[in-house]
């Protein structure tokens, strides 16, 4: 055979690590438990460390521990994790009816409960995407873990004098005492096999978020674990529950979700009336609608270009309550999550609106059954946006009539990767192409690249995206491969082919809704993962994501007040 024919590209030597990666962890689940340093475990270690993802930084260095990917993890997992030997993941299994205080990541919104000392259960109720996203975290942590007990020991396993420090400055920490922070520096610093300026700015980001231990505390606990796995045999362990085995790819937290919907649609009388689905945040439509009306009072002078960032302020908490009070007294409902999706949903009649905004020059139509209603549902996470979308689209089974919704048009905004521009630039796609299978889903996109013209600075392009398995699993190479080859992808994200398997199965087999509603998309971008210091591990937006967002709100409701409605199907 030819040489060239036997070398492999770095591009597909990581697609094949991804699909490695993916059949194990799908194996794991199946068979119910292992143990992260154990045989199945390291299959899953080699795999992640030949893919290298970006975000996980310096994974391959033997001796230096990536602090970014740390942090970011960290703010994903439940805290106090990095203390437990055995982690369980979970159904919703009523521990939510328990004394447990429940422990919940405010970056990836899941129950955590505390067992005990040593055990953990995590709730996975959105789906095997967020399965797969947590085991990639947590074999990160491993692999780092492992780091982190090798430099604590010399060449005879022995423990190096700054490991002994460092257990007194974790429990001097604990026991709320002081202690020389610049000599703890340097003692973690070598423990981590980083600089002291690196340590002292990771110790300065740990402290930062309150949801995440201490860099001391995680480093000692990290290392305690991996050394007595190491010397007394106490092996680290992650399980399945039955439960979640069996429940898992039913649908039974997304129907849930869905009849709630469509009960409260019923409830309120707002049945038969064109329904507008929107995927997004849950402030940038009510603050769209609401904010000028709800504040005009107290903030006169303000437009509102100048509310919304002062709205996405977190010291701001009392405005915006004050816009929800409002928005709550004309016509918005807020349908809180209890199916353990983790979606929250809220209802816009749009009929008990006082006055919609200029600027979206709307009269509403003289016959009130012709008024529209929004339905806005919170971010999905990966393969959930399926399930939920797939459910929501389906008749309401509860009542009589069995009568399909009469959706008009599905709205997705969402924030991802690019490939072709900067963090906060703005991505129009034309398909979604399925990451790993030959999954293809292009469509017709109301929205183009005119329609988000602007003045803000803001970069605008148009292409296919690619629907990924998971952020935290891309790498340059594969990256590169999307960008530069005839797919000539514009970005990454993790629900589109998702959103668009459950449209075209209910507009063109199950003829839930009509063929010709109409579908925008539009993507903002988080990060950039071909550059240094733009992947997700680097930070988030903060206040520059509430230019894209609003931008993207506003065009959203333009062409949804200018929609004519659909013929009945």
């Amino acid at each position: 055979m030819p040489l060239n024919l036997l070398h492999r590209s770095r591009a597909q030597i990581s697609r094949t690590a991804i699909e490695r990666l993916y059949i194990a962890m799908r194996h794991l689940l199946i068979r119910g438990s292992y143990k992260p340093l154990g045989v199945s475990g390291e299959a899953m270690i080699e795999a992640l460390t030949e893919l290298r993802p970006e975000i996980y930084g310096s994974i391959n260095e033997p001796e230096r521990v990536e602090l970014n990917g740390l942090l970011y993890i960290f703010q994903r997992l439940p805290k106090g994790i990095e203390e437990c030997r055995y982690i369980k993941l979970i159904s919703r299994e009523g521990y939510e009816n328990a004394t447990f205080q429940p422990i919940i990541p405010p970056k990836r919104r899941r129950n955590a409960y505390r067992i005990d000392q040593e055990e953990m259960y995590i709730e996975m109720t959105r789906g095997r995407s967020d399965i797969y996203d947590i085991l990639t975290h947590l074999t990160f942590m491993y692999i780092e873990s492992e780091k982190i007990r090798r430099n604590s020991e010399n060449n005879r396993a022995e423990k190096r004098r700054e490991w002994r420090m460092l257990e007194e400055i974790v429990r001097r920490e604990a026991a709320g005492e002081e202690f020389d922070r610049e000599v703890a520096y340097t003692y973690l610093s070598t423990l981590l096999g980083r600089t002291y300026q690196e340590t002292v700015e990771a110790c300065r980001r740990f402290a930062e978020d309150n949801n995440v231990n201490s860099i001391f505390h995680i480093t000692y606990w990290l290392g305690r674990l991996s050394s007595e796995e190491a010397r007394d045999k106490n092996d680290r362990e992650i399980s399945f529950s039955s439960t979640l085995r069996e429940m898992i790819g039913h649908h039974l937290h997304g129907e849930h979700w869905a009849q709630a919907i469509k009960q409260a649609i019923y409830d309120n009388k707002l049945e038969g009336r064109p329904l507008h689905i929107i995927s997004a945040n849950l402030h940038s439509v009510m603050n769209s609608l609401y904010a000028e009306a709800a504040l005009q009072k107290l903030l006169p002078k303000k437009t509102h270009e100048e509310l919304f960032p002062l709205l996405s302020m977190p010291e701001n908490g009392e405005l915006r309550q004050k816009v929800s009070r409002y928005a709550s007294l004309h016509g918005m409902r807020q349908l809180d999550d209890t199916s353990g999706t983790n979606v929250s949903v809220q209802l816009f009649d749009l009929a008990k609106i006082k006055q919609v905004p200029r600027r979206y020059d709307w009269t509403a139509p003289a016959d009130a059954a012709q008024i529209p209603v929004l339905i806005v549902m919170d971010y999905a996470f990966g393969e959930q946006a399926y399930e939920t979308l797939d459910e929501l689209l389906r008749p309401h089974e509860l009542v009589a009539d069995r009568k399909n919704l009469p959706v008009q048009s599905i709205n997705i905004m969402g924030k991802a990767g690019i490939l072709r521009g900067d963090k906060g630039d703005i991505m129009v796609p034309t398909a979604h192409v399925f990451e790993g299978t030959a999954d293809n889903y292009p469509f017709h996109n109301d929205l183009t690249t005119a329609d988000l013209a602007n003045d803000l600075g803001l970069q605008v392009c148009t292409g296919p995206m690619i629907t990924v398995l998971g952020t935290s699993l891309q790498n340059r190479d594969v990256l590169r491969y999307f960008l530069k080859s005839s797919w000539r992808a514009i970005g990454l994200e993790m629900e589109g082919a998702h959103y668009q398997k459950a449209i075209q199965s209910a507009s063109k087999i199950r003829h839930s809704i009509s063929p010709e509603v109409v579908l925008r998309y539009a993507y903002y971008a988080s990060d950039n993962p071909l550059e240094t210091g733009s992947t997700l591990a680097s930070g988030s937006l903060g206040l520059d994501g509430v230019a894209p967002t609003y931008l993207i709100t506003q065009v959203f409701l333009h062409k949804i007040f200018q929609q004519l409605p659909l013929q009945a199907h």
